[in-house]
């Protein structure tokens, strides 16, 4: 047990370090900047020391405030190397300790930064979509036995998604998702793939009527990279016991 735990202590660690460079990462796509930016003071510029660093915790000595100029450092800082740590726990807590999860970790913190970015730019980073591929391309030669699936998925999807950024010249989807969705069927197969793509519609749709309803605007721009990632990575941990439990319901 205190093993267990010890294990899920260091991978939370690893999780907040792997957050700190997501959030460079976001900055960089969102706002242009280069990775270096981060390690500066958005109000002063003054130059972060490594101890000013350290995720989360840095965050929490010093109240949230530049050690420099006391200002407020920006939230999104700590919010995601905390997510990006407590969703690696669960990654390996739900798929066991495998090399397997350790790919989905690494599939995780791009689907965090595509997350933000998409709904800060309402554009998906290509090298993101190009890492995610990355990381298919490395699981379908470790379990190449299962080849045909990972290949079905990269263009069940995304096939039919491009077709409709085709015709609807890209009014109803970007080519962005398209891309995503070939890069993460290529990782998960082409059941998780499938499953992910409706599930996200579902999530999209049922979660922006309320943040219309919440915002009180008419009209709210629905950036769906974030629904898509958040279906993907539902789909990639418990995708099988879904569509399992799902075949139960219609056979019984």
């Amino acid at each position: 047990m205190a093993g267990m735990l010890m294990l899920h202590v260091l991978t939370m660690i690893i999780g907040l370090l792997f957050g700190g460079f997501a959030n460079a990462c976001i900055d960089h796509f969102s706002k242009k900047t280069n990775f270096w930016k981060i390690m500066t003071c958005e109000t002063c510029n003054a130059r972060h020391s490594f101890r000013d660093m350290v995720p989360l915790v840095s965050f929490l000595l010093l109240k949230g405030r530049c050690r420099s100029c006391g200002a407020k450092v920006n939230i999104q800082y700590p919010l995601v190397e905390l997510a990006n740590g407590v969703l690696y726990v669960i990654v390996f807590m739900a798929n066991g300790w495998n090399l397997q999860s350790a790919i989905y970790c690494l599939m995780t913190s791009a689907f965090l930064v595509i997350s933000i970015v998409d709904e800060k730019t309402f554009e998906i980073p290509l090298a993101c979509n190009l890492f995610i591929a990355g990381l298919g391309i490395v699981w379908c030669m470790i379990d190449y036995h299962n080849l045909i699936s990972y290949l079905i998925g990269f263009v069940c999807v995304s096939g039919a998604l491009y077709l409709l950024y085709i015709i609807t010249g890209g009014a109803l989807i970007g080519g962005g998702d398209v891309k995503l969705m070939a890069a993460a069927g290529l990782l998960l197969g082409w059941k998780d793939a499938t499953l992910a793509f409706f599930l996200a519609c579902i999530l999209g749709s049922v979660i922006h009527v309320i943040r219309m309803k919440v915002s009180k605007k008419a009209e709210h721009v629905l950036a769906m990279g974030p629904y898509l990632c958040m279906a993907l990575w539902i789909c990639a941990l418990w995708g099988d016991k879904m569509i399992e439990w799902y075949l139960h319901f219609l056979i019984s």
